[in-house]
């Protein structure tokens, strides 16, 4: 049984990978992608090639997304949308309103729709929060000790608990929930892999955080996946194993500079008023604490693993970005 399926978020590199291999499944009778913007392929800039999405120009914010769901008789939802920086032009409200308001339209939308039964929704590891009573590995149900208070974070938690009261409104509709770790690979643009090929890595003094990533081509294939088959639940969903900050820059080539916790705050946020890197408060946090997250649920949900470890999901960013080691090791 073919159906149709709405993808939001389809102007950034991981809502379009997504969008264009739902749009080359033979059981996926159309594929309709919305933004605000339209995605590279549909400009002069080129791109990832969208294969047959219909492209809506739509922003979430606003009610005209229930008009798209309803005339396409939408039977799933992949939610791809949330922004994880604000942009240079707009400002951390405009990010939140995106957010968590057009999170809410959408989830509005979808509990009106007679169509809808299958709902996949993006969000983030970075829930858990970074804190130095963390335990060593998170799983789904536990709860951080610190929870997000800014940010990306903070949204992605508002996000979830909307997600969780649609659930139990729409019974009928199978709900999936995936907690990336950050991503990491060729076409990944985010406030880390910029901090990664920075030429001196700034790190806080007397901290070696753990941490975790998930490829860009894993992360698409559990989104197909997701949105092909009913999954409900939470997942986390990152590579095997961890590397400490020190071992990253090690692998990257890059000189640490380590500065005490003020110094290296101060250093953020003159960056962030520049804008040159991201430093936002729940960066600074992960740069010291870290955090790992377990993945058994989703492989054994799944009967699948992903194809790429944290190191080499990792290691596959650097070759794409020509960054070499120190002395063309590895740690």
């Amino acid at each position: 049984m073919t159906h149709t399926v709405l993808v939001t978020g389809v102007s950034r590199h991981i809502g379009a990978r997504v969008a264009s291999v739902l749009a080359a499944a033979p059981d996926i009778s159309r594929v309709i992608g919305v933004d605000t913007v339209p995605p590279p392929s549909l400009t002069r800039d080129g791109g990832i090639s969208l294969g047959r999405t219909e492209f809506v120009r739509v922003d979430l914010r606003s009610p005209d997304i229930a008009q798209v769901i309803a005339a396409a008789d939408i039977h799933t939802v992949v939610h791809m949308s949330l922004v994880s920086a604000p942009s240079k032009s707009a400002g951390r409200a405009v990010m939140k309103e995106h957010n968590v308001i057009g999170t809410m339209q959408l989830l509005g939308a979808c509990q009106r729709s007679a169509t809808v039964r299958r709902v996949v929704v993006r969000s983030t590891s970075a829930v858990y929060g970074s804190s130095p009573r963390d335990p060593a590995v998170f799983t789904e149900d536990l709860e951080p000790h610190d929870g997000p208070t800014h940010g990306y974070a903070k949204d992605a938690a508002e996000v979830e608990g909307y997600v969780r009261g649609f659930a139990r409104r729409r019974p009928d509709v199978t709900v999936s929930m995936l907690r990336f770790a950050n991503f990491m690979g060729p076409g990944v643009d985010s406030p880390l892999t910029r901090y990664f090929t920075q030429p001196v890595l700034p790190t806080v003094f007397g901290f070696d955080p753990r941490l975790q990533f998930v490829h860009e081509d894993d992360a698409v294939e559990v989104l197909r996946r997701m949105a092909t088959e009913d999954h409900p639940g939470t997942f986390n969903v990152a590579g095997a194993g961890v590397l400490l900050l020190s071992q990253c820059a090690r692998r990257a080539g890059r000189a640490s500079l380590p500065l005490f916790s003020p110094a290296f705050k101060a250093l953020g946020n003159a960056a962030r008023r520049l804008g040159l890197v991201e430093y936002s408060p729940e960066q600074v946090r992960l740069l010291c604490h870290g955090r790992a997250v377990d993945t058994s649920a989703l492989e054994a949900t799944l009967g699948w693993k992903p194809k790429y470890t944290t190191g080499t999901a990792f290691d596959d960013f650097l070759r794409s970005r020509g960054l070499h080691p120190f002395g063309g090791g590895r740690t």
